[in-house]
């Protein structure tokens, strides 16, 4: 009888819970944020933090490095000419090359400047990033295994091409923990109007590691947090009544049951309650001074990548863990001369500001900005070559990475590339050598940073990974 009428309580219960917390808000950041602060890889002794943040600003599709990065004056000598075997050793860069038989190769048509007194040599395409210069890292021997997008993609954000892993960011969260207690540790954000494949959520999913490490997605037009306004009809008094009645029920479940799962349930409903006012507050650009505004180019209630930046600087100063913002449409085939100017132009000036805005508020000695895409690209000529056209296939052998802040070497230009731009010729840096080297600066041993699952460890950098020390000042 007695559990008959238990069982009927927690149906009743149940029931209550899906009706009362009206399936929107409530539920949707159910597990999905802690205010606890997880140590786990602090006390296995991993090293002094440098950096408590990261803002990881990504070119989706593949910036090409030597249009703004890495310049290759044989590439212009040679302009129309195959690439000789001795250089390409029977090796192709994708089946799209490979498929097209002709490998002539292509320089720049853009100027190439020594900037600052580093002498840090950068394309005239980001003039305003080039103005930091002597506060950027520039990795121009960055590497991933792999040459179509999905891979690529999905190992920079999760360290393998298999699905279902957690993020970097996830990683960074489940590390680090909260360091406010009315914003999610983890947030990222997409540029509208360009072509986003593949920026899929599990970029931003916590995988296997507990769900209130995943990301959440801010968006740059309509509500900036879906599900977080009030349902219609709903006023505030009669949301708290409901959430502090949903609360009492989840209590007396943790207490019967000692289930970890209803603790992240309960602390879930008042992260949401509190981001009723924290994420309005935050995504309100008309409170930005005018000055700053025209400085990144941003424009309130307006979805843009200038937005997103200065959207991901509020972040960092209210001490969101992992940034991500994400940009699309820089996989350029064909007709690059046209298209990569403009891409460059609408993040150059936002990049730049955002630069500016964390050095002037102290913040970008302990923030880690990153702007990468998912790989480089070929020094062969994709398609028709023309004064006035060509394209560029993807290469996971060579890729160009900026780096500022976080205790990286500032100035430094690191990794060289051969003259006719086919693969490195020192000092690479595998994709898994940048994950474990931002983890360190972020005081965290990427081999000790781990989870249990299915029987084994698992971690950001799976089973490689280096801290490139020559990196750090």
């Amino acid at each position: 009888m007695n559990d008959q009428l238990d069982l009927h309580s927690e149906c009743c219960r149940r029931a209550f819970l899906g009706r009362t917390s009206f399936g929107l808000g409530a539920l949707a950041m159910s597990g999905l944020f802690s205010s606890e602060a997880l140590a786990a890889a602090r006390e296995l002794g991993a090293p002094a933090p440098k950096a408590k943040r990261v803002i990881m600003v990504f070119l989706s599709g593949g910036l090409s490095q030597f249009e703004t990065l890495d310049e290759k004056p044989l590439l212009n000598e040679r302009r129309g000419e195959q690439i000789p075997e001795s250089v390409r050793k029977g090796g192709v860069t994708s089946a799209i090359t490979e498929r097209q038989g002709n490998l002539s190769v292509v320089g720049s048509p853009f100027k190439f400047e020594r900037r600052g007194e580093s002498g840090m040599n950068i394309s005239e395409l980001l003039p305003h990033v080039a103005k930091h210069a002597d506060d950027l890292t520039l990795i121009r021997s960055h590497q991933t295994d792999h040459v179509l997008h999905e891979a690529a993609v999905t190992t920079l954000f999760t360290g393998t091409p298999l699905l279902g892993r957690p993020s970097w960011g996830a990683w960074v969260s489940y590390g680090l923990g909260s360091a406010n207690e009315n914003l999610p540790e983890f947030v990222a954000m997409l540029s509208s109007g360009e072509r986003l494949a593949p920026l899929h959520p599990r970029l931003w999913h916590s995988g296997f590691l507990p769900g209130k490490h995943q990301g959440v997605q801010l968006r740059g037009s309509g509500d900036p947090v879906l599900f977080v306004k009030n349902p219609p009809g709903v006023d505030e008094a009669s949301r708290r009544d409901v959430l502090a009645a949903v609360k009492a029920l989840n209590e007396m479940e943790a207490k019967a049951t000692g289930d970890p799962k209803v603790r992240t349930r309960i602390e879930a409903y008042e992260m949401a309650a509190r981001m009723q006012t924290s994420v309005p507050e935050l995504s309100d650009l008309k409170s930005e001074p005018k000055d700053v505004l025209e400085r990144y180019g941003a424009e309130p209630g307006k979805a843009s990548f200038a937005n997103n930046c200065l959207l991901a600087r509020r972040l960092a100063e209210r001490g969101v863990r992992f940034i991500q913002v994400c940009d699309g449409g820089w996989d350029h085939h064909g007709g690059l001369p046209r298209a990569l100017p403009r891409k460059c132009k609408q993040v150059d000036q936002p990049v730049g500001a955002m630069l500016t805005d964390l050095k002037e508020r102290g913040l970008l000695e302990d923030t880690i900005v990153i702007m990468c895409g998912e790989f480089g690209r070929a020094s062969i000529c994709e398609g028709p070559l023309s004064t006035t056209s060509y394209g560029r296939d993807h290469n996971g052998r060579i890729g160009s990475v900026l780096v500022a802040g976080g205790g990286f070497k500032k100035g430094l230009t690191y990794g060289r590339t051969d003259d006719w731009g086919w693969d490195v010729a020192e000092d690479p840096v595998h994709v898994h050598d940048l994950q474990a080297t931002v983890l360190h600066q972020l005081g965290l041993d990427h081999e000790k940073l781990v989870t249990r699952h299915q029987g084994r460890d698992f971690r950001l950098t799976d089973v490689k990974g280096r801290v490139i020390t020559d990196l750090l000042a």
